[in-house]
């Protein structure tokens, strides 16, 4: 017959076993959770090709604010676009220029845009936006759509292109808010850890 002594033994030893097993429990829960909120509210895309650069490079993991929750692009927003007409609806990355019902106009001599009649101070262009791919200015922004260019305009197949068009808000799957990983442009640069942070 078991002591006192080694009847309170066997107590605390079952009780350190339960308190772990919720603990555990308790811990799996947070976890589920925590990866719940992660998928509804924020996407993993990996930016491919040359149109964003220099802002950001090719093979840039991005972190994104989903669409679920990111519903009024603003001017200056980066956002990923599904456009089922341009390249079977591949995730493309672009700037937001306009919104809905504003005029877009470009004088591609001096390669500047105008906003409502107002030259737009773009420093973090790759170079001037000389070339209309095909799309006749001034327009202006349709209802519940937005336009967008790359910051690489040379390359850039963007708002600007037949194909692509102005952008129903439906078709942007969310903004990109933290460069996670950086790439390496190509394999032509260095990877640039001091690049990590938010995208702007």
């Amino acid at each position: 017959m078991a002591s006192k002594k080694e009847k309170k033994a066997e107590k605390e030893k079952f009780n350190w076993k339960q308190n772990l097993v919720l603990y555990v429990h308790d811990l799996m829960y947070m976890l589920m959770a925590i990866l719940l909120a992660f998928l509804l509210l924020f996407r993993v895309i990996v930016v491919s090709g040359d149109s964003m650069f220099p802002t950001l490079w090719d093979g840039d993991y991005l972190l994104l604010l989903s669409n679920l929750v990111y519903h009024e692009p603003q001017r200056g927003d980066i956002v990923v676009i599904s456009k089922a007409s341009f390249d079977n609806g591949t995730p493309i990355v672009k700037r937001v220029i306009a919104t809905e019902g504003q005029t877009v106009d470009i004088d591609f001599e001096k390669g500047i845009v105008y906003v409502d009649g107002v030259a737009q101070q773009e420093d973090y262009i790759n170079n001037l936006t000389v070339d209309s791919r095909g799309t006749y200015f001034p327009l202006v922004v349709r209802e519940n759509c937005i336009f967008v260019l790359g910051d690489n305009r040379a390359v850039s197949r963007d708002s600007r292109s037949p194909e692509i068009g102005q952008i129903d808000k439906r078709e942007v799957l969310g903004k990109a808010l933290y460069l996670m990983i950086p790439g390496t442009h190509h394999g032509e640069l260095s990877m640039d850890t001091a690049r990590i942070g938010g995208v702007k």
